[in-house]
């Protein structure tokens, strides 16, 4: 079963309906011991970190999502909050990754909006994905790029179009959004 991790977060069911379109059941929770059993787990999001993060202490999931031992697949905010802190609302996050989320310098518009080619392609998250693909990006922070980024996108400054550490996976941009590319990348999550 697949878990998609229940929080006051945007984009839940976007990315529910992608799953269910690639043939998988999946389940939208909160509820710890699910999330534990699940097979993998999705962390997607659109929202503000501290907020976020407020929620996922309230609940207690900050501590059950650092402990997952199953494939995981942070997206956006939730790529964000795997990350060890964020400059917006001044926010400690989960520290899987060892990188700071920044705001983006406003030289061109903000937030990020739209699609864009990422590059240095170094995940089993990318087979049968080329190097000159698009995917859709919405935001306004950004993860620097550190030794666990395993794509990089430049917009304003290059960052991390996507990340990897163990078992634990994720996307700046969204999958769910990005056509047929972001299929196969979902699918390639799914297959692990």
């Amino acid at each position: 079963m697949i878990a998609i991790v229940k929080y006051n977060a945007g984009n839940i069911t976007s990315v529910k309906n992608a799953i269910e379109q690639l043939g998988y059941s999946c389940l939208v929770t909160d509820d710890k011991a699910i999330l534990k059993l699940a097979e993998k787990v999705i962390f997607p999001g659109v929202g503000e970190a501290s907020s976020a993060m407020n929620y996922l202490k309230e609940k207690g999931l900050d501590e059950v999502i650092k402990n997952l031992t199953q494939p995981v697949l942070g997206i956006c905010l939730g790529q964000q909050l795997l990350c060890q802190y964020s400059e917006e609302g001044n926010t400690e996050c989960l520290g899987i990754f060892e990188a700071t989320v920044k705001k983006f310098e406003p030289k061109l518009k903000v937030p990020h909006m739209g699609w864009n080619t990422i590059s240095r392609l170094n995940s089993t998250l990318y087979n049968g994905i080329s190097d000159v693909e698009d995917f859709y990006f919405v935001h306004s922070y950004y993860a620097e790029i550190t030794n666990e980024t395993s794509a990089i996108c430049e917009y304003i400054v290059p960052f991390s179009a996507s990340m990897q550490k163990d078992n634990f996976y994720a996307t700046q941009f969204h999958p769910e959004k990005s056509s047929s590319v972001g299929e196969q990348l979902l699918l390639n999550f799914l297959k692990l």
